[in-house]
């Protein structure tokens, strides 16, 4: 195995961490609270946690250089409230984009780019999917957090 495969590897081992926690979360969440919003200027608890499960499958469209009417189109089509669906959009889309991702050679993998549409340049593969788990993190614990306000019984190690 390569360096390179390797390292694509670790990278993938920490998307199915992220999304191991993520839906463990998602379990914990009461349909009573998806309305909840800290602030009105926030998103509510619904709409971070259909984004948070979106990620992989959407960021995958972009890199693959989906048009911004198409991704609007995408994110519409996922939008749900329903705890199995939202874990069923976050399983298949870690999923495609892992199978994509070790489709591409290490060459491409390494060098190859897609073009975002809101973007001049081209991001590099390899870079795309340390975006993705960055993107993965930050939702996963503004998700953490809400849960922690609404008084959920949440720790450290539910992100672990």
């Amino acid at each position: 195995m390569s360096a390179i495969d390797q390292l694509r590897q670790q990278l993938f081992q920490e998307l199915d961490l992220m999304v191991r926690t993520t839906a463990a979360l998602i379990e914990k969440i009461d349909e009573k609270d998806w309305h909840y919003q800290p602030q009105n200027s926030m998103r509510t608890l619904l709409e971070v946690v259909n984004h948070l499960v979106q990620i992989p499958t959407v960021d995958l469209a972009i890199i693959q250089e989906q048009d911004e009417i198409s991704i609007r189109k995408l994110e519409q089509e996922l939008h749900t409230k329903h705890t199995a669906e939202l874990l069923h959009i976050l399983y298949s889309g870690a999923d495609k984009l892992k199978a994509y991702m070790s489709g591409l050679s290490d060459e491409d993998f390494v060098h190859k780019t897609g073009k975002p549409f809101h973007s001049q340049e081209g991001i590099p593969h390899s870079k795309w999917l340390i975006e993705i788990l960055t993107h993965l993190s930050h939702h996963r614990s503004q998700c953490f957090e809400y849960l922690k306000e609404l008084r959920y019984n949440v720790n450290m190690f539910d992100l672990y």
